[in-house]
């Protein structure tokens, strides 16, 4: 059987760590393309300019327009090989990340995320958008990005949505991981590199991905609450510092060399939605997660400890909560049919799975979740009475 694992070459994290995002650009080079929406660098444009002085480097701003699209890549590239740039920095959200990865195409890139919203800062994928912003393709590159560097006095300062939309995303991590295990289906780390069409590499995950996978979701049960206090306030505690790790480091690993499979195929399904649209991509996956669960039929404890978490923390539990006010039969059959096109992951539960039962675990999830988010309202009066 062949596993695979993949992983940045280095992650760092730590308070005030921007500040030596100059030492890890030196160790490729003296010039670095520095791929950032103008209101991320305008942020932290004093950090930048003290490492700079400090470590004799220099950035190339690149007047990134936004929008991860092939025309962009293309202007980037020519961008970095005019300037003779030794490395590239994607620096912000999921857009500039994603962009940075497809100009560095696997060499000399070190990520900076502003935000702990998402896994995807780890991965060696991208996902690549029309210059009218719909979806294109995927990309793979040969490696991980060579730098991960996590500033965690800035993320603290970023709105909490952020941190708790990550949490959405991570808590998905292990109950995909563990179904794509249990199928023995084919995992992300084993594709060569290319766009999505290309893809030839089978392999299936490995114990330290599900481990990991584990750690993620517990992490999350122990630190997430007061890890979203502490950022409500602006603080960097040892809470929020664990939860950073958990929703980038251990959920990016777990989910790329774990597997996805029907949480994130549903929140796929579930954008077609138009109501949805105003929520994070980790809020939709939040409650893809509760769905999966009922399509497994997992044990209700285990359930009840997901809804309760959710409601801890902020994330939604049914359609209410995602935008979805109302819908029709044929509707909620659209958006099951797209979670269950050939190519989603969906395929990667250890059991069959059809449209029916997608329509099933969602509407099935959606009342769950609205008499477990009424009893827990129930109680909290009761106590406060």
């Amino acid at each position: 059987m062949r596993k695979a694992f993949i992983c940045p070459t280095k992650y760092v994290q730590g308070e005030n760590e921007l500040l030596n995002l100059g030492y890890f650009v030196s160790t490729f080079g003296k010039t670095a393309l520095l791929i950032a929406h103008k209101d991320d660098v305008a942020r932290v444009k004093e950090q930048l300019q003290q490492t700079a002085e400090q470590y004799g480097i220099s950035f190339v701003e690149s007047g990134f327009s936004g929008e991860c699209s092939r025309k962009e890549v293309a202007r980037l590239q020519q961008v970095a090989k005019d300037n003779n740039c030794d490395c590239t920095i994607g620096l912000g959200g999921g857009k500039a990340i994603d962009t940075s990865k497809c100009v560095a195409e696997g060499e000399a890139l070190i990520i900076v995320p502003t935000i702990a919203a998402t896994d995807a800062p780890t991965s060696h994928s991208a996902v690549l958008y029309t210059e009218e912003g719909s979806f294109d393709d995927y990309a793979y590159f040969k490696q991980s990005p060579s730098v991960v560097l996590i500033d965690t006095t800035i993320i603290s300062k970023a709105p909490t949505r952020f941190l708790v939309s990550g949490m959405g995303d991570a808590l998905s991590t292990y109950f995909e991981a563990r179904a794509t295990s249990a199928a023995y289906a084919n995992v992300n780390a084993g594709l060569p590199c290319g766009f999505r069409e290309k893809k030839c590499g089978e392999a299936k995950s490995t114990k330290t991905a599900l481990a990991l996978a584990k750690l993620c979701y517990h992490t999350l049960l122990e630190d997430g609450v007061s890890a979203k206090h502490a950022c409500d306030k602006n603080q960097v505690t040892k809470a929020l510092e664990n939860i950073i790790e958990a929703n980038i480091l251990l959920s990016g690993l777990g989910f790329e060399s774990g597997g996805l499979a029907a949480a994130h195929a549903i929140h796929d399904g579930l954008t077609l939605f138009e109501g949805t649209h105003k929520y994070y991509h980790g809020e939709k996956v939040a409650f893809g997660t509760i769905v999966q669960l009922v399509l497994e039929n997992a044990p209700k404890t285990e359930l009840d400890e997901v809804l309760n978490f959710c409601l801890s923390v902020g994330l939604p539990v049914c359609l209410n909560d995602i935008g979805i006010d109302s819908y029709t039969e044929d509707e909620l059959k659209l958006a099951a049919e797209k979670a269950c096109i050939p190519e989603e992951s969906i395929h990667s539960m250890p059991f069959p799975v059809t449209t029916e039962a997608v329509v099933a675990a969602i509407v099935t999830a959606d009342s769950i979740g609205k008499d477990f988010k009424k009893k827990m309202e129930r109680n909290h009066e009761k106590t406060n009475q």
